[in-house]
């Protein structure tokens, strides 16, 4: 087999400590999809690539890509770290999170095509400030074709309408205009204002975002109606989830103080 040094951009996923000084370290690339790397003697004093491998990290990377098995890193270039995300810890959950959903999306080796910048731009968005779970959600709607789960945001399945209320049906894999509610009587009876951000992720270009604004009421929402999707039409779940449904549980049985 030939070996050959490639050049690629990646982000680093996560990272596990391997015999008694190296590391593996799985990294989502540009190129090649995710791959896990093998850094030898990374665990000891004074290794020189230590802060490209730290967790959240994107750097430009030089090293030995194969196409099975491990592959091996030679140098890294322009690392930098996503510092807000690494340094809180509900950032951190959604980051983790957002990887776990592409982790068990693509098998790996597989190219991920245009998700690696949007992943990049979802986790640059998280860092600088924006709500982690409106990023979360849209990367969890827009994926959901990647698990085979593809709904129609664009209208009713039945007739195609989009000027009445719509609302979302499992059995229909799609929405249900008001005229034909009757044909689902377990459809998830959501509100307006979440059928709008719904549809509105489907499309959205997160490099286009500069501000999010969502209600309390309407995220929690949302979080309800991709729970029960990703639970009864996608089956899996990434371990980050259990972390964020713990939090999210924490915080609602909080007093509220804005009255």
């Amino acid at each position: 087999m030939v070996r050959q040094t490639e050049t690629f951009e990646g982000l680093v996923m996560s990272r596990q400590n391997y015999r008694e000084s190296d590391m593996l370290v799985k990294i989502l690339t540009d190129r090649f999809g995710k791959k896990m790397f093998l850094l030898n003697r990374a665990r000891k004093p004074g290794f020189t690539l230590g802060a490209g491998i730290l967790p959240f990290t994107h750097a430009d990377y030089i090293g030995e890509v194969r196409e099975s098995g491990l592959s091996y890193l030679s140098a890294i270039k322009n690392a930098t770290q996503y510092r807000q995300i690494s340094d809180d810890i509900t950032l951190n959950a959604y980051a983790a999170y957002i990887f776990g959903l592409i982790d068990l999306a693509f098998p790996d080796g597989r190219p991920v095509g245009f998700w690696f910048n949007q992943i990049k731009q979802a986790l640059y968005l998280i860092d600088s400030g924006l709500d982690p779970q409106i990023i979360a959600n849209v990367i969890e709607v827009q994926m959901l074709k990647e698990y085979g789960v593809e709904p129609n945001w664009r209208g009713c399945v039945i007739d195609g309408r989009a000027d009445l209320p719509l609302d979302f049906s499992e059995s229909y894999g799609g929405l249900l205009c008001q005229n034909h509610w009757d044909k689902d009587p377990h459809r998830l009876h959501a509100s307006p204002r979440a059928i709008f951000y719904l549809r509105r992720f489907s499309t959205l270009d997160l490099n286009k975002v500069e501000r999010i604004n969502v209600k309390p009421d309407t995220k929690a929402e949302l979080r309800r109606i991709l729970d029960v999707i990703y639970t009864d039409m996608v089956g899996v779940t990434p371990k980050a989830k259990r972390f964020l449904d713990q939090m999210h549980q924490w915080q609602d049985r909080l007093p509220d103080d804005s009255e």
